[in-house]
This record gives C-alpha cells, sequence and structure tokens, in this order.
C-alpha cells in the first residue's frame, strides 16, 4: 500500500545554536530565530536533533527539551521530526516515545553505530521502536557514519510495518534497488545535498539537507522544481549549488554549516566538542564559495 510522505520538498537538518566558552548551553532565542527563518525561506519540514543537531553530545533532558521547545516554535505550521535513534533498543524507545508525547509528527531513526548488529538485528531493531510509538518513522541509513547499512532487502521487510514511511538514504549505490525493492511502500529522502536531483530521478520526493541552513529557498526549489516536471530546472540548480556543497563538507558536519551561518550573521555559536572550529583556510573557501553563491 502507498504511504504518504511526511512531507514532500526540502527538509532542513537544522543546526542547534549553543552559547557559553564551552557551548554548555543551548541558545533556544536563536533556535526560535533560525526556525523562523527556515518557514519564512520555504523549508518543507523541520528535523530537528539530528547529525546536524548535534544530539549526540545531549544528555537525554536537553534533547527532549529541544525537541519540545521546536515542536511549540514550529506550532503546526509545517512538519517537525525529531531525531530520536539510539544505539541501544531501549534508550531509542524511550526518545521515541517522548518525542511522540511532545508532540513531534514523525522521527528519525538512525542505524546502531559502534556496536553495530545483524541485518536481522536491524529489524529487530526498528521493529521495536516503530511497535513503541503511533508516529511516522523515517530511517536513517548513514553507513558513513554508523559502519551499517540497511541492504535492499532488509528494507523490503521493514516497509511492511504500518508505521516505517521513509528512509533518509545517503548510500546512493542502492538507491535504485530500495526503490525496486519497496515501491510506494517506502518513501526516500535524499541523505546528500549534491545529489538531489539525481535521487529525484530514482524515485526520492526530497531531502533531508545541510545546505537548507543557509538556503532553504534554493533546496526547496531543487525538489519543487523537479516534482512540477521542470527537471532542467532542477538540474540547473543543483549545478549551481555543487561548488558550494564542497566547500559545506570540507570538514566534519556539522563545524562547516555552523561556520557558515556564523559567515552570514547568524551567531550560531560552534560546535560542541569533540568537534573543533573550522581550520582557517578552509573557513576562507567557505566564504568564497557562500560568496560566489550569492553573486
Amino acid at each position: 500500500m502507498a504511504k504518504t510522505p511526511i512531507f514532500k520538498g526540502a527538509g532542513v537538518a537544522i543546526v542547534t545554536p549553543f552559547k557559553g566558552v564551552d557551548r554548555e548551553v543551548v541558545d533556544y532565542d536563536k533556535l526560535g530565530e533560525l526556525i523562523e527563518f527556515q518557514i519564512q525561506g520555504g523549508t518543507d519540514a523541520i528535523i530537528i536533533c539530528g547529525t546536524t543537531g548535534e544530539a549526540s553530545t545531549m544528555p537525554d533532558e536537553e534533547h527532549l527539551s529541544v525537541i519540545e521547545y521546536a515542536v511549540k516554535k514550529t506550532a503546526g505550521r509545517i512538519p517537525v521530526i525529531a531525531g530520536a535513534g539510539s544505539n541501544e533498543t531501549r534508550h531509542a524507545i524511550k526518545l521515541s516515545q517522548k518525542a511522540e508525547e511532545l508532540g513531534a509528527d514523525g522521527l528519525l531513526s538512525v542505524t546502531p553505530y559502534y556496536n553495530k548488529t545483524t541485518q536481522a538485528g536491524l529489524i529487530g531493531h526498528f521493529s521495536a521502536i516503530c511497535e513503541s510509538v503511533s508516529i511516522p518513522v523515517i530511517l536513517y541509513n548513514v553507513p558513513g557514519r554508523t559502519g551499517m547499512n540497511i541492504n535492499p532487502d532488509t528494507l523490503e521487510k521493514l516497509c511492511k510495518i504500518p508505521n516505517v514511511n521513509a528512509i533518509k538514504e545517503c548510500n546512493l549505490n542502492q538507491v535504485s534497488d530500495v526503490k525496486a525493492a519497496c515501491g510506494d511502500e517506502l518513501n526516500i529522502y535524499s541523505g546528500e545535498d549534491g545529489q538531489v536531483s539525481l535521487m529525484m530521478g530514482a524515485g526520492a520526493c526530497g531531502v533531508i539537507s545541510v545546505v537548507s541552513n543557509i538556503f532553504p529557498q534554493v533546496m526547496h526549489d531543487i525538489v519543487a522544481k523537479y516534482l512540477a516536471g521542470d527537471v532542467a530546472g532542477s538540474w540547473e540548480l543543483q549545478s549551481k549549488c555543487q561548488k558550494l556543497v564542497k566547500a559545506l563538507f570540507c570538514e566534519v558536519n556539522p563545524i562547516p554549516v555552523k561556520e557558515a551561518l556564523n559567515i552570514m550573521g547568524y551567531n550560531v555559536g560552534g560546535c560542541r566538542m569533540p568537534l573543533c572550529d573550522m581550520q582557517p583556510e578552509n573557513r576562507a573557501k567557505l566564504e568564497k564559495a557562500i560568496r560566489e553563491f550569492q553573486a
């Protein structure tokens, strides 16, 4: 049975602004400004407390407080999807249930990392999470960070779970196989800003984007043009973004995108350790890429 996507378009994997010498405090006022900037800029969904939001550095109380704030600030204008994954199934269930109670419209659930698991373990892990909540779940496949891939035949089984709605797919090599295996039972979001139009051609319905933090309308338009049949226009915008995308990923995400926001005057602070400040030579390249993109 076909599943309606939580959103079509570009959802922002939004940063979490910090303040204090050690970035120990969430800057909620600044987060509110960023959410308003995103909504006014055409973003189709807010993805809060994901990789770009540095959720891995947040204790649960803070993590859930940030989700609660985002839900209240967004106030139903666009969907809020809460990162609630963990490498420990009971912990992921707890975060997922709390995020649902706080009003999240959906969940982003990453594959287990470090201890990892087998494909059978992935089915058990995600099944347990999905059975514990009633809202839609987006699976997050990012082998480069977790060392774990969700294989297409595993997704074919997982998509039979009613509230497994979509996958944020960062393994471009298997997108066509995933689409062939799952059809309309699993929506696909690109997890790579530099490959959105390509993945739209393989059946994706949007992107969960880092670039949207600084240029939300552009990323929205890449998807919107493709969905409207203006494939050439989508590819033209995608091509324009490529140098910027490379600059935004020249160091570990979210180091560059936070620095980009600071360059543009949003003053979101830096990243929590072990992430560090951007190297001066890379910052110069990033500043140049932003300037050229805006020209």
